[in-house]
Order: structure tokens, then C-alpha cells, then sequence
């Protein structure tokens, strides 16, 4: 090493600069004992600073030197006036946490503190925290470490930490305890920040709480915490699932006129949705043509739900054309586009169109899954093509590899069925029992119709009392399929 060499020929004394440019070109060699080495000679010349503990000690504890590690900080520190940034305690303890796990990371923290090595607690607790996070099982484990420092030894915890904790037990759907550590931060005097609202507001939409939802929503305002995008985006979705479509679309022309809003793509999406499902597809497109005048280009999601707006609608050719100029605007359809797509031209019985994009949706590189094939085979079986509907059935099973669910197993006893074909109906059921799938009593009732249409009374009470027998409840389909009723 030309640097060691020129350093041993050196006649002047050499200070911290030289010292720390030694000491790293060591580290980066893997030579930590002699970098070590040079650290100990180095204090008895000149005094190491940060950039020294910065450059030695990741590479010490990655050698598995904790200990080491642990007393040239503990010396350094109580020689100095000054405390190092909480990135350097983060970045100490990621390293100590990536070398020893979070038991060894939870000792060498614990002796900082208690012996006041570290003044500023939360920089060591927020990196061990979100290890626990990342790594165990549930939060639990996350949530008595913080316990264990805040409440035992005294560190005062701060945003980040509440912030990173709460993110954590929502993720985990613990929104009890959530709330608590919430209530519990606010006690402290720590003033939540649009983060932490944000957090509770996406879980209450999701678990539909929607009126604490609404209620963290105005305590929010109330806290003179500005909501950003996405805060507004939350109660626009929670809104929309709610049912109230209308209170959401003024609430966002409201947010526009005020021009301090940038919808986002999350913005349109709930919107449109919530119109196309209540039948206002003229409002949805209207919507959706407005985007790009707030410079928010529609993606792939939400050319879907319009798409399958029309297509549930009936409106066929108003969802091929939104298609087509999807593709033009170099938007790449996605295999939920292809199925939507699909399932709409079966509904409306244009089964040759429909099997046009199944295949381009092969072609494309896509993959279908069980849910488009089961919307293929279906709108054949509707249109009693069974047999190519039957090759669908054992292209999905041999060639992709994708097992049937009894959704493809009902739609083809009741295509069969009513095709006349029983025998083979007869066969699809036998072939659930033999996979080990339950039948429903949608199973039972299309297999009593196919032998109640083919002359076959005996063999549907057969079945009828296969079912009763079974345990399964008769509805009133199942009255109306078998022959003879009275």
C-alpha cells in the first residue's frame, strides 16, 4: 500500500486528515486490526473526530468487534463536548444490528444510554424499531422495545418514532393499538405531523371506519395540521365507499378552487369508480377527460375502471374504444384490462371479439389466470360453444398449469347442462370431489336443471338429496330447477 509506505517516510507529525485518509484506505482493504492500530496511535498525537469514528467503527462491528466498537465510542464521547448527528447513531446501529442481531443490538444500545454515552435516545431507537418491524413476526416485539427505552431508561421518544410505530401496528391491522400510542403521543406533547394522520385516516378507510375517519379528518384541521394530497385522497376514497359520491366531488371541486390542491392519479381513481358503479358513466368520462388540465395523466388503473364501467353497462363499444386509445396513449394494458374486457364482450354475447383479446392478451406476454379463463369458457358456455369452451378448460389445466376453482366448475355444469350434455356435466362434478373442492349449492342446483332439461327427473332428486344429505341448504333456485314441483 503506497499511502502506508509514504506515510512511515513522513517527517512532520501527521494530523486527522492524514490519520482518517489512512485509516480508510485500511478499512476498504479489510485490514480493521491495523486500522485500529492506527486509531490507537493516532490519539495519542492527535484527537480523532467524527469522520474517524465515521470511517472505523461500520467496519469493526462488521468484523464482529462489538465490543471494541462500544469502547472506542464510550471514549471518544465522554473526551468530547459535542454529541455526533443522530445519522451517525443510525448508521452505527444498522451496522450493529446487521452484525448482531436485534438481542446484541439491544444490550450495546442499553449501555449507551444508561452509561450516557448517547444523549439522544431516539437516534438509537428508531433504526433498532424498524428491525423489529421489518423482522419479527407482529409488532409486538417493536412495541415492548419501546417500552423497555422510553419507560425503563428514560429516553424521550420523539416523531419519528411514534410516526414509524404507528405506521407498523396499522400495517399490521392493530389499530387499537395504534390509537393508544396516538392518544398516548399526543400526551407527551409530541405534535403529530401530516404523516402520523395519514397513517390512521388510509387504516379507518380500509377497515371502513369511516366516522373516525371523518372524525381525525376536522380534529386534524382543528390541530392546525395542513392536510396534503394525500390526506385528501384518503377522505375522498372513504367518501366514495361510503356511498356519498357527491359529498366527495364537491369536496374535491372545493379543494380545486382553492388552487392550493394537486389531484393525483389516487385522487381520479375512487371518483370515477364511484360514478361508473352509480350508473353516471357521462360524469366518469367527463372526469376522466379533465385530468390532463391538472397535469395528471390517466395510467392503466384508471383507463380499468372506466373501462369496466362501460363494459358493466353494456356499453361494449364505448369500452373497446377506450381500449384502443389507451394503447395510442402508450398506456400498456395490464392482464386486469384483458379480462375486463373479455368478461364485457361476453356479456353482451360478442364471444368472437372476446377471444380476439383473450389471445392478444397471450401474444403481449401477459399471463392469464384463473379468472380470465373462468370469463372465457363461461361466455363460450353461454353461447354453447361447449367444445372450445372445454378446450379452454384443459389448455388452463395442462398447459398453464393453472388450477380450476369451483366458479369454472359450476359455469361448465351449467352450460353442459343446459347444452344437454349431462353425462359430461356428471363428470365436471365428479372431477370437485375428486380435487377435493366443496361443492356450493349453485353446483347442486345447475346439475339438477341439466337433468331436470334432459327428461331426467330421478336422477335430479338424486342429486337433491345428495345435497340435503350433504348438509347444503336449499334455496329457492333449487325448487324451481327440479321437474314436477308443486
Amino acid at each position: 500500500m503506497v499511502a502506508l509506505k509514504m506515510f512511515f517516510k513522513m517527517s512532520c507529525v501527521p494530523d486527522v486528515c492524514t490519520y482518517n485518509t489512512i485509516i480508510y484506505g485500511l478499512m476498504k482493504k479489510g485490514r480493521v486490526r491495523e486500522a485500529m492500530s492506527f486509531f490507537h496511535q493516532m490519539k495519542k498525537l492527535v484527537g480523532p473526530d467524527f469522520v474517524t469514528l465515521c470511517t472505523l467503527l461500520p467496519g469493526v462491528v462488521k468484523v464482529g468487534l462489538i465490543e471494541d466498537a462500544y469502547k472506542i465510542i464510550s471514549s471518544f464521547l465522554h473526551s468530547s463536548a459535542d454529541q455526533p448527528a443522530s445519522l451517525f447513531w443510525e448508521d452505527l446501529m444498522g451496522s450493529v444490528l446487521a452484525e448482531g442481531g436485534i438481542e446484541n443490538a439491544v444490550l450495546f444500545s442499553e449501555r449507551l444510554v444508561v452509561n450516557g454515552v448517547c444523549r439522544d435516545g431516539e437516534s438509537i431507537l428508531v433504526p433498532m424499531v424498524r428491525y423489529c418491524l421489518k423482522h419479527g413476526d407482529n409488532p409486538s416485539g417493536a412495541r415492548m422495545l419501546f417500552e423497555r427505552f422510553t419507560k425503563d431508561l428514560g429516553v424521550k421518544p420523539k416523531l419519528p418514532v411514534y410516526n414509524l410505530l404507528i405506521g407498523g401496528l396499522l400495517e399490521a391491522d392493530m389499530i387499537e393499538a395504534a390509537e393508544g400510542l396516538f392518544l398516548e403521543m399526543k400526551s407527551t406533547s409530541c405534535i403529530p405531523d401530516v404523516a402520523t394522520y395519514n397513517f390512521l385516516l388510509d387504516a379507518y378507510g380500509k377497515s371502513g371506519k369511516l366516522e373516525e375517519l371523518f372524525e381525525m379528518y376536522k380534529e386534524m384541521s382543528s390541530h392546525e395540521c395542513v392536510p396534503n394530497t394525500i390526506t385528501h385522497n384518503i377522505v375522498i376514497s372513504g367518501l366514495v365507499k361510503a356511498g356519498n359520491v357527491d359529498e366527495a366531488l364537491d369536496l374535491y371541486y372545493d379543494l380545486i378552487s382553492d388552487g392550493d390542491f394537486s389531484p393525483s392519479v389516487c385522487t381520479y381513481g375512487p371518483l370515477i369508480d364511484g360514478l361508473s358503479k352509480s350508473g353516471r358513466l357521462y360524469e366518469a368520462k367527463q372526469l376522466f377527460e379533465g385530468m390532463l388540465d391538472y397535469g395528471c395523466s390517466p395510467n392503466c388503473a384508471i383507463y380499468n375502471i372506466l373501462i369496466n364501467g362501460f363494459g358493466k353497462a353494456g356499453e361494449a363499444d364505448a369500452a373497446c374504444k377506450l381500449f384502443k386509445r389507451m394503447v395510442r396513449e402508450g398506456v400498456r394494458p395490464d392482464l386486469k384490462t384483458y379480462s375486463v374486457l373479455v368478461d364485457c364482450l361476453c356479456m353482451v354475447g360478442r364471444v368472437d371479439e372476446a377471444l380476439c383479446y383473450f389471445k392478444e392478451l397471450m401474444e403481449s406476454g401477459l399471463d392469464p389466470d384463473v379468472v380470465c379463463y373462468n370469463l372465457i369458457i363461461n361466455g363460450l358456455g353461454k353461447s354453447r360453444r361447449l367444445e372450445e369452451a372445454l378446450e379452454l378448460y384443459n389448455e388452463m389445466k395442462s398447459s398453464r398449469g393453472i388450477t380450476p376453482d369451483l366458479y369454472t366448475y359450476n359455469s361448465l355444469i351449467l352450460n353442459l347442462g343446459i347444452a344437454g350434455m349431462v353425462e359430461e356435466a356428471g363428470k365436471v362434478y365428479d372431477e370437485i370431489q375428486r380435487v377435493g373442492l366443496e361443492p356450493n349449492v349453485f353446483t347442486f342446483n345447475a346439475l339438477i336443471r341439466g337433468y331436470s332439461l334432459s327428461g331426467k327427473p330421478e336422477r335430479a332428486y338424486a342429486v337433491y338429496q345428495t345435497m340435503v344429505t350433504g348438509g347444503f341448504s336449499p334455496n329457492t333456485g333449487t325448487y324451481e330447477q327440479l321437474p314436477n314441483r308443486a
